[in-house]
């Protein structure tokens, strides 16, 4: 993308917030932290209720295709008509839902629930990654990453304090972590009044520099085509970790529900490593080297998982998660650049896409596993980063550098 930037406008908004991003990134450790009770309590879920994997996966479906429903449309919305205190009220909406889930006694009620989280992510995502890249300056890789590491963390400790919480004093444990709801409403409305004042001009500061992508809008669509095939692959396969490990692990080596737990932990904890990686290497060498090395580097790894023992599966699983990571901060921050007005709309349609491809992904891999195996579901899908390769077909944009000595605000 070439832009051409006027000098008085960008010391306008070259700073770096970090004090804003601090406090949007351990919001998205809050959110992400409740949010991913749900998938680490599913061993729980599964014996009070009697659930199959088919249900498993309805239950992700739901909370993910909720989701992704309603991203996009508040992207768009926000691009707008920005709402500087939406996120308090989404993460309102992650607080009831939580609730529901702590004293659900049918599989309604935890489809309701599943729903009510979904929605708070819905407002929460798009919103917050734009209040991501107003802190950002000119760093909208690392401010992307520190953002999304946030929540990368928040996923998880979820299973972690699940494992040595809500396995231990039950499902009506869950309710304790509405705690963190309101710590996280707290700080969003400290957050809405920066948005209120200098966010929105820092808004008007960056569309005053900014151009459009001097690309064709055909140009344009075929490079978010080609992004959203690599969003399919890695949450498609990110969904086999989230959802299933647990149980691969359980079934394939007859470990611990605790056990398989900490296994999930240590492929989480890699991936919040690759995300600050990704965004960090990103604003260096530039969005597209990492997204293609980051997608197609990760197969020799999943290529060997399905056939190792269990030391190897945990060692394996470090750098799958860290660089399978590595992508979704460049990802979202290369479609920003090739549509640089719709910043709200390309958030929300990338994390849109990230939640319902998850859920589809959970759900037809759940029926692949009730039909056959999970191990059959995971030699199915570790071919799946070899999409990576379309990678190669992604234009070339111009991307914004870091400026030297960001300002602290």
């Amino acid at each position: 993308m070439n832009t051409t930037f006027s000098r008085p406008a960008d010391t306008a908004i070259e700073g770096t917030a970090f004090g804003v991003l601090a406090a949007i990134s351990v919001c998205h450790l809050l959110n992400d932290m409740m949010q991913s009770l749900l998938p680490a309590i599913y061993p729980i879920l599964k014996d009070n209720y009697g659930l199959d994997f088919s249900q498993i996966g309805l239950l992700t479906f739901t909370y993910q295709v909720t989701a992704s429903v309603l991203q996009p449309l508040v992207g768009l919305y926000i691009d707008h008509r920005p709402k500087p205190y939406s996120l308090a009220a989404g993460m309102g909406s992650t607080l009831t839902g939580l609730v529901l889930l702590a004293y659900a006694h049918t599989f309604a009620v935890l489809l309701a629930a599943a729903a009510l989280v979904g929605i708070g992510s819905s407002v929460f995502h798009p919103e917050s990654s734009r209040v991501a890249r107003m802190a950002a300056g000119r760093r909208h890789g690392l401010a992307q990453s520190l953002f999304q590491v946030g929540g990368n963390a928040g996923s998880a400790t979820g299973p972690l304090l699940a494992a040595f919480i809500v396995l231990r004093h039950g499902q009506t444990s869950v309710a304790w972590f509405s705690l963190a709801a309101l710590l996280g409403i707290f700080l969003l409305v400290r957050v809405g009044h920066w948005y209120r004042g200098k966010g929105l001009a820092r808004i008007r500061g960056g569309a005053a520099q900014t151009a459009e992508a001097r690309l064709s809008r055909r140009r344009v669509t075929q490079a978010i085509a080609v992004l959203i095939a690599l969003i399919f692959s890695k949450f498609f396969y990110m969904a086999s970790m989230t959802s299933y490990f647990t149980f691969y692990l359980m079934s394939t080596f007859q470990v611990s529900v605790r056990s398989a737990q900490l296994h999930l932990f240590v492929f989480l904890a890699a991936t919040a490593a690759g995300t600050i990686a990704g965004g960090w290497i990103g604003d260096r060498i530039g969005r597209k080297k990492v997204i293609w090395l980051s997608i197609v580097g990760v197969l020799p790894f999943t290529l060997a998982l399905p056939y190792v023992n269990l030391a190897w599966t945990g060692a394996l699983s470090i750098p799958i998660g860290f660089i399978l990571a590595s992508a979704f901060p460049a990802i979202v921050v290369y479609a920003q650049e090739l549509m640089p007005s719709r910043v709200g709309t390309v958030a929300g349609l990338f994390f849109g896409l990230a939640f319902g491809l998850g859920g589809i992904g959970a759900a037809v891999l759940g029926e692949l596993a009730d039909a056959t195996s999970i191990g059959f579901v995971y030699r199915v899908c570790s071919v799946l980063p070899a999409i990576g390769l379309l990678a190669g077909l992604l234009p070339a944009v111009a991307e914004r550098r870091p400026a030297s000595g960001p300002e602290i605000l």
